[in-house]
């Protein structure tokens, strides 16, 4: 697979993932770990979820190369633009699901399994471009990095930490606890199953440590390869 076809890949599982973050603050049953901070501040103050989640996500870039210095490699400040295309494509779709008004219980779960869905897919394939990171897994993986943690660790602390810094501004702020329900433990406990499930039928890596891409339109046995690796995060 050439580069130029993985960063497109990578586009398109960023714009995929906005549009299932949306979705699910459509259910209104919760939103998703790590949208749940600029979601709250979104509601107590005049800026857009999608404003906001730019706003914190240059914040963690900040905190990466704070953190990493020499060892935060220029190719990552392109996570900057990729940010203004995920926040842009959130607000989007915003406004693209705004007829999704559920009814009911029952109605509210289908947008929040079907954007939790979607979320998902889009982390699995960046995966499978493995070319960059958003802020919120490159946060992750430089804490991990620079003190030495498990990464699931780390991401696990992450997202309780970004849930609980919302319900505390939620309740100082909103006056209760908005955007954090049974939705954001429902997300944050199947989303890294359902990602595994892509990871598992849209990609494996070969004898030679290929990692072989199958788009839905073409058979397994015109499998597109590319080299899977480490990222690489140092200047050398």
């Amino acid at each position: 697979m050439s580069m130029l076809t993985r960063y497109i890949l990578f586009i398109v599982a960023v714009i995929v993932q906005a549009s299932g973050i949306a979705l699910v603050v459509k259910s209104m049953l919760g939103t998703s770990p790590i949208s749940s901070l600029p979601y709250v501040i979104s509601l107590a103050s005049p800026f857009t979820l999608g404003q906001m989640t730019f706003s914190i996500n240059m914040l963690l870039v900040l905190g990466q190369y704070i953190l990493l210095r020499r060892g935060f490699a220029n190719i990552q400040f392109l996570q900057i633009p990729v940010t203004l295309v995920f926040s842009w494509f959130i607000d989007f779709f915003m406004d693209a699901w705004a007829w999704v008004v559920p009814a009911n219980y029952v109605l509210q779960l289908l947008p929040l399994l079907i954007g939790t869905t979607l979320i998902a897919f889009g982390v699995a394939v960046q995966g499978i471009a493995n070319v960059l990171m958003l802020p919120g897994e490159g946060i992750v993986y430089a804490v991990s990095r620079y003190f030495h943690i498990e990464f699931g660790k780390v991401k696990t602390g992450n997202d309780i930490s970004l849930v609980s810094l919302a319900a505390v501004l939620s309740l100082i702020y909103l006056g209760g606890i908005e955007g954090i329900r049974e939705g954001t433990l429902i997300s944050a406990l199947i989303t890294g199953t359902i990602a595994r499930f892509f990871l598992k039928h849209l990609s494996k890596v070969d004898e030679n440590g290929n990692l072989l891409f199958y788009p839905h339109w073409r058979d397994q046995d015109e499998a597109i390869p590319c080299q899977k690796k480490e990222m690489s995060w140092d200047n050398g």
